[in-house]
């Protein structure tokens, strides 16, 4: 994989009531790294922030040395499972990254601490009609522009057949060049 896209909606909901249209669901992590959570509002800034700054923290305390992807996905993989025992982070994650020697990577987090190297995911309720896209659409050595035309596909069909309106989306994208926002629905900074 050369290229990691993570997408998510920039919605803030609860039941039947839209607190805010322009979050941002996917943080970066490092330079060629992201972590793109969905949950509960408080959980997923919360723990997002968390392995945020307690990466950057990590790399100052090592000279500057950066985790590759994988033992960053570990790392989230084991703050989810510590959590779990004393008061669990209600999120599911995608991580994605970009190292010189593995390509792109991404891995998929659920609130219970399971962790599995994927060649594409999606979290929620999406993924009753996102993975069956991503099923029929994606193969191996995609460029950017074939991965970004299957996430359009994915958000289009959101937009069509889920119960709940979402209007914006950000789309955010890992290569050899480090984690760039490629589009969004609704601009993050007014937040």
């Amino acid at each position: 994989m050369n290229v990691v896209i993570l997408a998510a909606d920039q919605s803030n909901a609860r039941s039947i009531l839209m607190y805010q249209s322009n979050l941002d669901k996917i943080t970066k992590l490092s330079s060629h790294s992201a972590l793109g959570v969905s949950g509960p509002n408080a959980d997923l800034v919360n723990f997002s922030e968390y392995i945020s700054k307690n990466l950057a923290l990590y790399k100052l305390s090592n000279d500057g040395l950066q985790l590759s992807t994988h033992a960053q996905a570990n790392y989230c993989r084991g703050e989810l499972a510590a959590a779990l025992r004393k008061g669990p982070y209600q999120v599911n994650c995608l991580l994605g990254g970009y190292d010189a020697a593995t390509k792109g990577s991404l891995y998929w987090m659920d609130h219970l601490a399971a962790l599995s190297k994927v060649s594409y995911g999606c979290q929620g309720y999406a993924s009753s009609f996102c993975l069956s896209i991503m099923d029929r659409d994606w193969k191996e050595g995609l460029n950017q522009d074939e991965a970004v035309a299957i996430v359009d596909k994915c958000i289009k069909e959101l937009k069509v057949r889920f119960l709940m309106s979402q209007p914006n989306f950000m789309i955010k994208v890992i290569d050899k060049d480090g984690v760039k926002t490629l589009k969004y629905g609704a601009d993050p900074a007014d937040n």
